[in-house]
């Protein structure tokens, strides 16, 4: 404790990692802001972006926060199912105290920390960041959470129509686009954080679908 220092690439963790990682991440935010400003002008109707930790997520959501216009969305791992193994530490955890931070868990009846699950290696953590925690608790942010299946039906889809190989964190959040997009208006402006590419995910892409994409 005396000669080594804690580091963790998301927005949790002890004081004040949290927050430093989310203000070097929110040159994401920042630059959508600057981007859609260039564009449209105007603001994006909502955010999405899938969630872990949340790394990716606070990065694009924070320099919205105030804007309350904009609809927010983050997007869990569901796994094999919020009633199996998955990721979802909102929608089927609950608060405890992990890495050095008070937050949603995925624990026993004891307090034991479970094992998570996500095809996705970065969804793959059993909390999430103690801001996100509390925007779920203050309703700022809408979570939501989608299975492996249907971020493996939103990687393929991504792939056919727009010739991106999508990471499969950001899947999750395409998936979830899938189940929203019909339900809005066609000017709507939905921003989704494609926070990876998919070449480190191929292989594994290729072993759940048999090899074929």
């Amino acid at each position: 404790m005396h000669d080594t220092f804690y580091c963790i690439g998301t927005v949790a963790g002890p004081a004040s990692y949290p927050m430093m990682v989310r203000d070097f991440q929110c040159v994401i935010g920042n630059e959508v802001r600057e981007q859609i400003m260039a564009a449209e002008g105007r603001l994006p109707d909502s955010l999405i972006a899938c969630i872990g930790g949340g790394s990716n997520a606070m990065g694009l959501f924070h320099p919205f926060l105030d804007d309350r216009d904009v609809a927010i969305y983050g997007v869990e791992a569901a796994g094999h199912g919020l009633d199996k193994l998955h990721a979802a530490s909102i929608a089927g955890g609950r608060p405890g105290v992990l890495h050095g931070n008070r937050t949603f868990l995925l624990m026993d009846a004891d307090g034991q920390i479970e094992e998570a699950h996500s095809i996705s290696a970065g969804l793959d953590y059993p909390g999430i960041g103690p801001e996100h925690a509390w925007l779920h608790e203050v309703g700022r942010v809408n979570f939501m959470s989608a299975t492996d299946t249907e971020a493996l039906d939103a990687f393929k889809l991504c792939c056919r129509l727009e010739g991106i190989i999508p990471a499969l964190e950001p899947a999750h959040a395409l998936a979830k686009v899938a189940e929203l997009a019909p339900k809005l208006p066609k000017d709507h402006l939905m921003v989704v954080n494609m926070s990876g590419r998919g070449d480190k995910d191929l292989a594994s892409v290729a072993e759940h679908l048999g090899g074929k994409f």
